[in-house]
């Protein structure tokens, strides 16, 4: 141990502890490409076994926002890991690749190893859900910059798709299906409103219990985003898909136009779209107007996807586990309408 070092404030055995806690859930996520197990100075991936002709390798990273302070109020951190992993690869499968590995970065005022343990868990299990391997990370404790009972979350996935099967938006057409996946509720963005709206403007306790809300607020505002990975890579199999959009931060009104080209819009027909009761309270305790949530949350689908009207029925087969459904159609324009 070194004493120098504890008496800044931060202890090598709680990271050597953490590391080895860690271990364990990190194994089961190994797959065909891993080539050593964590620990060195960089995670190895072999692609040569996916038998790839020409690979377009995709990276996204991204984090889960203030929606740690909420796994934080409740002390419990085995799913925000899972957050983490879904908003970097749901990004990722937009284009039609598949995810590789994952990486994260955790940062900390103080290194708890159960607490570090319960975050890498969390990450696994998503991994695990999206069929990619966690082959590094790196755990910083800074009780300088992070304030006791703090910490923050990065991931990094990357994940390669075929040259000639990259979704492009040149695919998209007028007269195009959009098929909408259901979210678990508000996934992993919006929480510095959220979070006003329930603990600074009305002081909600995490246990209240609402009557649109089959849970408690705490559970509900703590639910893992989907992570859409294994359905979407399915239909792709079989269906040519034209485009994809990750409904994440900026809602229906910013996403979906990033899978369009210049000269398109889609009309969203609200009636389709799941009944969420999250989202019916937030919009009447934060007196929002009604189309501003469609700018800021998923109105409860996670991700759309577009084809042709002729392989609508096939694709609503496919994704019935995941309960899709038709929400609306590409059109000459620009933006996104939403019809009531």
């Amino acid at each position: 141990m070194s004493k120098s070092y504890a008496s800044s404030g931060v202890s090598l055995d709680l990271g050597y502890e953490a590391v080895s806690r860690m271990k364990k859930h990190v194994m089961r996520t190994k797959n065909q490409g891993v080539m050593e197990s964590i620990g060195g100075f960089g995670g190895l991936f072999d692609l040569s076994g996916y038998g790839i002709k020409e690979p377009v390798l995709v990276s996204g990273t991204d984090g889960v926002g203030t929606k740690l302070k909420i796994a934080q109020m409740m002390d419990k951190h085995d799913t925000i890991g899972i957050d983490l992993v879904a908003m970097c690869v749901n990004d990722i499968i937009t284009v039609g690749a598949k995810p590789l590995f994952f990486l994260d970065y955790i940062a900390t005022h103080k290194i708890m190893p159960k607490q570090i343990e319960d975050l890498v868990k969390g990450m696994t299990d998503g991994c695990i859900e999206a069929g990619c391997a966690l082959i590094g990370g790196e755990t910083a404790e800074m009780n300088d910059l992070y304030r006791e009972g703090d910490y923050d979350l990065a991931g990094y996935a990357t994940g390669v798709v075929e040259k000639s099967k990259f979704i492009k938006k040149e695919h998209m057409r007028e007269g195009q299906v959009l098929i909408g996946l259901p979210s678990s509720g508000i996934h992993s963005n919006g929480y510095s409103l959220v979070r006003k709206i329930f603990f600074k403007d009305h002081h909600f306790a995490l246990d209240h219990v609402f009557p649109e809300l089959n849970v408690s607020l705490g559970e509900e505002l703590l639910k893992p985003t989907c992570i859409y990975v294994k359905p979407v890579l399915a239909l792709i199999e079989k269906v040519d898909v034209k485009g994809i959009a990750h409904i994440t931060g900026g809602g229906f009104i910013e996403n979906i136009p990033r899978m369009l080209p210049e000269g398109l819009g889609v009309i969203i027909d609200e009636h389709t779209l799941p009944q969420m009761g999250i989202f019916q309270v937030m919009e009447r305790l934060g007196n929002m107007d009604h189309l501003e949530m469609f700018n800021i949350f998923n109105m409860g689908i996670g991700m759309v996807i577009a084809v042709d009207e002729t392989d609508v029925e096939t694709s609503l087969t496919l994704l019935s586990a995941s309960k899709a459904r038709v929400i609306g159609h590409v059109v000459r324009g620009e933006g996104v309408v939403i019809t009531s």
